[in-house]
Formats: C-alpha cells, sequence, structure tokens
C-alpha cells in the first residue's frame, strides 16, 4: 500500500513540475525561455515514470540532454510544445480506453453484488482497479463487498484509497463508517459518520440512524461482556435463567407446566444481565420452536388453558425487551412472535389482548423500535386490530391502543403503509364514532383526530382527507353535537385538524363551506379562547374557497365580531382575524362599509401597523387599508393622523416579506390619489422616493 502513496504522490508532483515548465517555455522573456529549456532537458533524460508495471509507455528525449539554443528550430520551446501536447494526447487516449475498460468490470461487479455474489463482485472490482488505479468508485464498490464478506480490513483500506482519490468521498467514510463497526471500534466508527455530516449537514437524520446503530451495538456488547461475567461468577441470578430455558425447552408437557416455568422466569428477569442471558441462551427459539407455545400463539388450540399461557408468554416478552434493542430486534426475526402480536391484539381474553397491547406500546415508544415493528409487522392487519380495539365500546376505557397508533403516526414509513388502507381501515371507523360520540368514546377521540393529524402530514393522506365528503360531513356533525353537549375537549384538536386539511382547495370543502363557517361563526363567541382562536382559522382557511360563504358569514355580522377579535385577542387569533377581514373587504363592497361604519378612522387597523411585530398581520393590515381606500371620502377621513408616517415605515423597510412593502406601497398610493393633500405630508417625510423605489415591487 505504501509504494501505491508514493506512486500517486509521485505522479502528482511530476504533473507539477511539468506545468511549471510549460508556463515558463511560453514567457515573453528570452532569458526565462533559455533557462526553462535547459530544465526541461535535464528533466526529459532523467525523467522515470513511477509505475511498477515495468512498461515504458512514453519515451521523451532518451539521448543526453544537449545545451538549450532558441536558433535551432528542432530545439525551439513551438517544437517541445508540439512534442507535450502529442505526448499528453497519447496520454489521454490510453487513459480513455483503460476508463472504458474499467467502467466496464465495475459494472460487471456491481451485477454480481447485486445476485449477492461477493467474492466475485471483488474479483472484477479488482480487476478494474489493474486498469485505473484511481478510479473512486471501484474502491467503494469493492470496499462493500469486502463488508458483506466481513474482511473489515480490506474494507478500510480500499476507503482510506478512496478519499485519496476524493477526499470529499461520502460512500468512502459511510462504508469505512460500517467497517470499524463490524471490527467493534465503536469511536472510529463514529468518527467516520460523524465526518459525513459535518460535510454534508443535509444528511443529518442518515448520520443520526448510524450513530443510533453504532450506540446499540455498543451497549449489546457492554450487556453480553458483564453477562458472561455474571455467569462466570456463579451468581445465582445468573445460573437460574439458563436452568428455567432449559426445563422450558421439554417437549410435550401440560399448559400449566409452561406457564408456571414463564412465570418463574419472568421473575428471574429483573434486569440487563437476565434479559441478556435470556438471549444468550437461545430463549427466544425455545420458546417459539414448542410445539405447545406456538400452537396456543397462533390460536390454533382450543384448550381452556391456552389463553393463560399466551398472556404468559406476551408478558415475558414484555420484559425481556424492555429497554433492550438487541431482545427488540430479535422478537422482530421470528415469525410466531410477528404473527401472533398482531393477531392476539383481537382475543376475546382480556388479558391477553391487554398484555399484547403492552407489549406493542413498548415498541411504540422509541423512533428505533417503533421502525422495528413497522417494518417487520403486517401493518394493514395492525392498523385494522388497533382500530378495533378503539372501536369497541367495552375496551375504550384504555387508550392504549390510541397511543400506540399515535406514536406510529410519527414514522413516515408508516404513512407509506397507511395510504393503502386508508378509507376501510382508519377513515370509516372514525367517522362513524365521530358520528356517534357518546361518553364511551368520547375520551379516546382527541387521541384519534391527532393520530389523523399526524397522518395528514403525508401529502397524499392530506389530499384524500381533503378530497373526502364522508369525513367532512362527519366533521360538521361532530362540531354540531360538540357545541350542543359537554364534549368540548373534541373541539379544539377537531378544529386544528379541519385547519389543516384546509389548506389544499377541495371541492368538497367549496361544497360545505357556508355550512363550517355557519358552525365557526357560533364558536367566536365561546367560552375558550382556544376555541374562539380555532374557530378563526377555520374560517380564514375555508372563506377563501368559497364566495358564497363570505356573503353569508358578512350577513351574518362577522366585520363586528373581527372588530371585537382584533382589540384583544392573542397573536394567532389577530393572524386569523386580519385575514378574514382581508377577504372579506376584498370580496364585498358591504364588508368595507361595515368597517368604516364602526371604526371611521380605521384605528384598528392602524394600530395593527404601528404595534404589531408580526410582519404577515402588518402586511394583512396594509392590504386590508388598501381595500378600504376605495370608497370616497375614507382618505380624507384620515387627514390629520399618522397614516402616511405609518405606511411610510413599511414601504421602506427592510422586511423579509416584499408583500408588506408591496401592500404599504399600494395603500400609500391610493391614499394620495383619493386625497392630494396627503401628498404634502410624503413630500415632507421625504418619502416620493421611497414610493417610486417600491413600483417595481407593485409591478
Amino acid at each position: 500500500m505504501m509504494e501505491k502513496l508514493e506512486d500517486l504522490e509521485s505522479f502528482l508532483s511530476n504533473v507539477d513540475k511539468i506545468s511549471q515548465l510549460v508556463e515558463h517555455l511560453r514567457s515573453s522573456d528570452v532569458e526565462v525561455q533559455q533557462k526553462a529549456l535547459a530544465d526541461t532537458d535535464c528533466y526529459i533524460a532523467t525523467l522515470d515514470e513511477p509505475c511498477r508495471t515495468k512498461v515504458n509507455k512514453t519515451t521523451i528525449n532518451t539521448n543526453p540532454p544537449l545545451q538549450p539554443s532558441l536558433t535551432t528550430q528542432n530545439d525551439s520551446p513551438e517544437n517541445f510544445m508540439e512534442i507535450m501536447e502529442r505526448d499528453a494526447e497519447d496520454r489521454r487516449v490510453r487513459r480513455a480506453a483503460k476508463v472504458k475498460k474499467a467502467t466496464a468490470l465495475k459494472d460487471k461487479g456491481n451485477e454480481a453484488y447485486a445476485k449477492e455474489d461477493y467474492e466475485t463482485a471483488v474479483k472484477y472490482y479488482s480487476d478494474g482497479l489493474a486498469e485505473l488505479r484511481d478510479m473512486q468508485p471501484l474502491y467503494t464498490n469493492r470496499a462493500q463487498a469486502y463488508i458483506k464478506l466481513g474482511k473489515y480490513k480490506e474494507a478500510i483500506s480500499d476507503c482510506e484509497w478512496a478519499l485519496k482519490c476524493n477526499e470529499r468521498c461520502m460512500k468512502a467514510y459511510l462504508h469505512m463508517g460500517k467497517a470499524y463497526l463490524g471490527l467493534k471500534k465503536y469511536n472510529e466508527a463514529r468518527n467516520c459518520f460523524e465526518k459525513i455530516q459535518e460535510n454534508e449537514p443535509k444528511k443529518e437524520k442518515l448520520v443520526k440512524e448510524y450513530l443510533t446503530q453504532v450506540d446499540l451495538e455498543e451497549e449489546r456488547d457492554s450487556q453480553e461482556m458483564n453477562a458472561m461475567q455474571e455467569f462466570d461468577k456463579g451468581e445465582r441470578t445468573a445460573t437460574i435463567v439458563p436452568q428455567l430455558l432449559e426445563k422450558l425447552s421439554r417437549p410435550g408437557q401440560m399448559h400449566l407446566f409452561y406457564c408456571g416455568g414463564l412465570e418463574l422466569l419472568s421473575q428471574a428477569i429483573t434486569d440487563s444481565t437476565g434479559q441478556t442471558l435470556f438471549r444468550l441462551n437461545n430463549g427466544f427459539s425455545i420458546i417459539s420452536s414448542n410445539d405447545t407455545v406456538r400452537s396456543c400463539l397462533l390460536q390454533e388450540t382450543n384448550d381452556p388453558d391456552s389463553d393463560e399461557l399466551c398472556a404468559s408468554v406476551l408478558k415475558l416478552w414484555r420484559l425481556i425487551c424492555c429497554g433492550n434493542d438487541e431482545n427488540q430486534k430479535l422478537l422482530m426475526a421470528c415469525p410466531v412472535s410477528r404473527q401472533s402480536i398482531v393477531q392476539l391484539l383481537t382475543s376475546e381474553h382480556a388479558s391477553v389482548r391487554n398484555e399484547c397491547l403492552t407489549l406493542l406500546y413498548l415498541y411504540s415508544q422509541m423512533p428505533h423500535s417503533r421502525c422495528l415493528a413497522i417494518d417487520n409487522l403486517n401493518v394493514h392487519m395492525l392498523v385494522r386490530n388497533l382500530m378495533a380495539c378503539i372501536s369497541e365500546p367495552k375496551q375504550q376505557q384504555d387508550n392504549t391502543a390510541v397511543n400506540i397508533l399515535e406514536n406510529f403516526a410519527a414514522e413516515n414509513r408508516f404513512h407509506i403503509h397507511v395510504r393503502n388502507m386508508l378509507d376501510d381501515f382508519v377513515v370509516v371507523p372514525f367517522t362513524t364514532m365521530l358520528r356517534n360520540i357518546s361518553k364511551s368514546n368520547h375520551l379516546v377521540l382527541p387521541s384519534l383526530i391527532s393520530v389523523l393529524g399526524s397522518l395528514a402530514r403525508d401529502g397524499i393522506i392530506h389530499h384524500r382527507l381533503a378530497h373526502d365528503p364522508e369525513c367532512w360531513k362527519a366533521f360538521l356533525l361532530a362540531i354540531r353535537q360538540c357545541s350542543a353537549s359537554e364534549y368540548k375537549d373534541i373541539l379544539y384538536p377537531l378544529l386544528g385538524l379541519i385547519i389543516n386539511l384546509s389548506a389544499i382547495t377541495s371541492p368538497v370543502i367549496q361544497e360545505l363551506a357556508v355550512s363550517l363557517c355557519d358552525c365557526c361563526l357560533s364558536l367566536l363567541k365561546d367560552s375558550d379562547g382556544g376555541i374562539i382562536t380555532r374557530a378563526a382559522g377555520v374560517l380564514s382557511a375555508v372563506l377563501p374557497q368559497s364566495s358564497e360563504a363570505i356573503e353569508h358569514v358578512i350577513q351574518r355580522e362577522v366585520v363586528r365580531t373581527l372588530r371585537w377579535l382584533l382589540k384583544g385577542t392573542g397573536q394567532t387569533a389577530t393572524k386569523y382575524a386580519i385575514k378574514i377581514l382581508i377577504v372579506c373587504t376584498a370580496a364585498s363592497h358591504l364588508a368595507r362599509e361595515e368597517l368604516l361604519k364602526s371604526d371611521k378612522k380605521l384605528s384598528i387597523l392602524r394600530h395593527l401597523l404601528s404595534s404589531s411585530c408580526d410582519e404577515m398581520v402588518s402586511g394583512n393590515a396594509a392590504l386590508c387599508l388598501a381595500h378600504c381606500l376605495e370608497l370616497e371620502g375614507v382618505a380624507s377621513r384620515l387627514l390629520g393622523t399618522d397614516i402616511v408616517l405609518l405606511l411610510l415605515r413599511h414601504a421602506a423597510g427592510d422586511s423579509k416579506r416584499t408583500a408588506v412593502q408591496r401592500n404599504a406601497a399600494i395603500a400609500l398610493g391610493k391614499l394620495c390619489r383619493s386625497e392630494p393633500r396627503h401628498m404634502s405630508k410624503l413630500r415632507e417625510l421625504h418619502g416620493l422616493e421611497i414610493l417610486h423605489s417600491c413600483v417595481k415591487l407593485i409591478s
């Protein structure tokens, strides 16, 4: 390897030397040219290409160096340049041929790798490197194949060479990290993965996953070392686990025999050492390969004691997996456990069902274990059975099922699975419950609504929910029912979900817009500030989709209500309220008149322009003012106020949102055109130049 490194460094040094000589030969200074010719002849005479192939591929001027002379045609700089250019072209052609051969060999190696024939892949990659020593992908591809073969040191060497070809090769750091992990050199592995994040910050999520894997591998090693030390010391707690597993491996015993053994084993496993000894003594295979246990877990027997045995196994699995990632991974690798965990959710036996939910909840709590479950379980059946648990009145006192769904819904890969079963397994049971809110289901509905909100982060699911008529009809019924009953705790999350889904323009929303807005107008008078804010949010999202709804809310005196909201509510409510006011004043002459009737000098809008720290609110206030200035006499009413100064500040500001400057400039232009006396104030404040600079924003 040191020889290869010396070759590469020598080659790069020669390139630098030749480049310098060529530059001097092209100099207009005769003395510099003469010295360059002398140096060139000496260099060519001593040139020895650092290649271990023993083949002299290029011979230039093998005769002893002559004295440089600019008078001889053959020794002229132009002649030398021609020689050098021909040599460079020859080298280029030869390299192109090598690249072609090496690429073909790389492709063959990739084909072999795809077929999991890693030995053959290594051979092709090696042959490619024999053709072209500095082809970085060959090194990283061969490193990947070496990792599959467990040849971690060779993989690390190849990654080091890949980094000499390209010091920013992230694949090299990735494979090197994996190889160090294979050698259990955890700090070195972390350094490699962290180098990826250092060079490519956008890869943070990927790097985090690999660093988590390093932590888990290191933790597993530590657990196994500690467990074996305790076992070697002969500690009773360390020896009892293997003894109990040996007894449980006996075939053909009664159900109660295995129930007793599992109970004793559950009592013995009190810490990480017990969990690790269970794993090291083949505990998973002993349990899953037992015919009696397996038939109970898969519900293939009618024995009266089978439910008790199922509950005992599920309890044991929960204990050995709690806080132990390696055990969680092994449990998910077992076909019997994967199948039974999902199926037993619908067991009629309460203890079995509850143990199953508790085990699944354990998996749902951390990102790593969630991904394990999602990748290994039948997600369609899991969602269906969890929704059945949630929908069953007898089971709704326990929120575990909906909490599991809520946790899993945080993962994008879960969303992908749910897309294909959204209507039948999620929307239908959800809307059924929403239409029939009662004492038996109202406690789980807020969490279930939260699940829908998490799922709606997925673009495809969001679109389908926004266009689902049954979903929106259920929303309407639920709002009306909750408004008239004690179930107002459902309103807050439900209105939040509606705001989220209303971000998409939908024919269904347009059709139901009047009814939705009617419900929300009533909620604006609620005593709960959170509900008022979210009702305003729904109005701000739905009104732009329906002119009919706009006319309806104006007739119901929404402008007066909005003035009240803008006076004393929180920042979020103010954002929603000013957005609603913009929609109404833009679409309706009546809305502008209603605003002027109750606020002759538009003090509310001027207050927002002067005091709001939110650029969106300021910009919308300026736009709303511009709408009102289209009414005759409004500009005159504003004489003597600070309106010119307020608008000028926003037009001249360095807002991140150019819309703020544009809206302020539009309002300022309308103000001065409607009432020329404002122009003198504008001149006094040196604002004409500022207004002129805003013309490009308006256009």
